[in-house]
């Protein structure tokens, strides 16, 4: 038996161990990360830990992409020096709450996602690597589509290590590459504000869709 035969034995024994254990979130699970989670526009002064940044990350990374190309690359501006770089990027009305967060995470699609290939997909190791270098009209699509995943994970990954989030596409991104993916093929997709939110700026809740009015169950 070969290690991938290995590994694929050793995942089937670590997901029925898990569902052994817990088949779904209980109520608060589902409250803290869906029903009950907002977006803030303000935020307390309460720092965030480097381990905090970490852990977001190790679980957004758990998550799935198309063929496991994980494209995001995120910079998380903490100092108020980087900050100052962010500061003019940012249009006007979400200036100020953008720079009171404890911190900013630029959020970026590689484009060059396919040159890791080998070491996403071992067990196809020129794949997608081949078929974006046949195809270049494909890399930006599946850049943008699995890194806006990736950046959805990262958003309820804030949630799970008891954070709140501020998602925002109010920037220049252009300028936003030039600042932080400068000399790469990053492209930046939006940022998030990540920290302790005040709730006293939470607006209220506005419309979203019921079932039946855009599912339809076949």
């Amino acid at each position: 038996m070969d290690e991938i035969d290995k590994l694929d034995l050793k995942a089937q024994v670590l997901i029925r161990e898990v569902r052994s254990k817990i088949s779904e979130l209980d109520e608060n699970g589902k409250i803290l990360l869906f029903k009950g989670a907002r977006s803030f526009n303000g935020w307390s002064k309460k720092p965030v830990s480097d381990d905090q940044l970490r852990e977001i990350y190790d679980l957004m990374k758990l998550c799935p992409t198309s063929a496991n190309v994980c494209p995001i690359r995120i910079k998380f501006l903490r100092s108020a020096r980087v900050k100052e770089t962010l500061k003019p990027i940012l249009f006007e009305p979400n200036r100020a709450k953008t720079m009171a967060a404890p911190v900013v995470a630029v959020l970026g699609n590689d484009h060059a996602f396919f040159e890791h290939n080998s070491f996403f997909s071992p067990h196809r190791p020129q794949a997608i690597a081949d078929r974006m270098e046949n195809n270049p009209e494909l890399v930006a699509p599946w850049a943008n589509m699995n890194g806006t995943l990736q950046a959805a994970y990262f958003i309820l990954a804030v949630r799970a290590v008891g954070l709140d989030a501020g998602p925002m596409q109010g920037l220049d991104k252009v300028a936003a590459d030039e600042a932080f993916w400068q000399g790469t093929e990053v492209k930046t997709n939006f940022i998030c504000s990540v920290g302790y939110g005040d709730e006293t700026t939470v607006f209220k809740k506005l419309p979203r869709f019921e079932f039946d009015q855009v599912c339809e169950i076949l």
